[in-house]
């Protein structure tokens, strides 16, 4: 439905999360009933939960603990882990920085360059641990640095950027061509974000494994101030659920995985995301509230120290619990940031359904949330 902005303007509305909610059905289950399980090519997660590839999310150490605990941790391969070869003591500096310096600082930090060899040593530690690797890069850097990401040995690839394109136009340097990049990899390549029906099609005709749905960094994004640009993502998840249905038919049976990135930080949010057609979530502060997380209370994307533009903020998150309650409980607080997975399993209970594929036909409403 549009609606009319002026007379030389419609607009199409659009809602997010808080504007919807899910209904229960004539069934309800228990708990211990339910699945969270999902797969992506020949990888299975007990858990619908990808962590972000963001420093104050992910470090070696904590995507070899979310892997164990059935999850699958996400490195930011142009972060501080790839910069230094030991970066504790820049990200004890960044935690302990004023509001007021924090850009600034974190723009001179991630000035450092990037090296290979970093890349290659991060991604063995991980692999060596026996769990899933994934690893991230910007478009910008994948062609300088997936040849050394592939033989390092990662099991999943992530494109991920602000907006992610098949059709990039560039007179200034050769855009990367996804389609034959992904079809020369021999690894599943997740790619995004994008937020709208055409561009998710058009990446996902590039032979992607999953599609990334947002902008991320929803918690410390600060792209709508800067650049005008926003998605709301209940009906971005839902109109991008509908290109990969029609990517189905279209393709003959292959099946593209929706993932929901950015504005995911609560239970709830996870609950509705999947609702709307998500097969997982990529958790940024949700997860960086963890006592582990190596933000240690702060959170902050790679957008945030951008050297041109930043469009995100180092934001005061918190330490709400260890990642095994914040992930699985108990939880000593109700405001959905913890005992993430026991909220979805209770939802996915109380409307009647047993695992992620089924949950996502549930009835929803528009009903926006009225604030206190």
């Amino acid at each position: 439905m549009e609606i009319e902005i002026g007379r030389g303007k419609r607009a199409r509305r659009a809602y997010t999360f808080d504007d919807i909610a899910v209904v229960p059905s004539r069934r309800t289950r228990n708990p211990e009933d339910v699945s969270t399980a999902w797969s992506i090519d020949a990888y299975h997660f007990d858990i619908p939960v990808m962590a972000a590839p963001m420093d104050s999310v992910v470090s070696p150490e904590t995507a070899i603990q979310l892997g164990q605990l059935g999850g699958l941790g996400v490195l930011d391969l142009e972060g501080l882990w790839t910069r230094y070869e030991n970066p504790q003591q820049h990200l004890d500096e960044i935690a302990g920085l004023p509001d007021a310096e924090a850009t600034r600082r974190m723009q001179e930090l991630y000035a450092e360059p990037i090296k290979a060899e970093l890349i290659r040593d991060r991604i063995a530690q991980i692999r060596a641990a026996g769990v899933t690797v994934a690893g991230s890069l910007t478009p910008q850097r994948t062609q300088e640095f997936y040849d050394t990401v592939a033989r390092a040995g990662v099991d999943l690839f992530v494109i991920r950027g602000t907006t992610v394109s098949a059709e990039h136009v560039s007179s200034v340097a050769e855009p990367l061509n996804l389609k034959k990049f992904i079809n020369d990899l021999d690894v599943p390549v997740i790619v995004g974000g994008v937020s709208t029906y055409t561009p998710a099609l058009h990446l996902m005709r590039t032979g992607a494994a999953g599609v990334l749905v947002g902008f991320g960094g929803g918690a410390t994004s600060t792209t709508r101030a800067t650049l005008g640009v926003h998605a709301p993502m209940a009906t971005a998840i839902s109109d991008v659920a509908a290109a990969r249905r029609d990517y189905l038919d279209e393709s003959g049976g292959r099946y593209v995985h929706v993932i929901a990135d950015g504005g995911v930080g609560t239970s709830g949010d996870i609950v509705k995301a999947i609702a709307m057609g998500a097969d997982a979530v990529m958790l940024g502060v949700a997860l960086a509230r963890a006592e582990e997380a190596p933000g240690q209370g702060f959170h902050w994307g790679p957008e945030s120290h951008h050297p041109q533009l930043p469009r995100g903020r180092r934001a005061t998150v918190g330490q709400v619990a260890p990642l095994q309650e914040i992930l699985y409980g108990p939880s000593s607080v109700s405001d959905g940031t913890a005992n993430l997975i026991g909220a979805l399993r209770k939802s996915m209970a109380t409307t009647g359904y047993s695992d992620l594929k089924e949950f996502q036909r549930v009835e929803v409403v528009v009903a926006p949330y009225a604030a206190d």
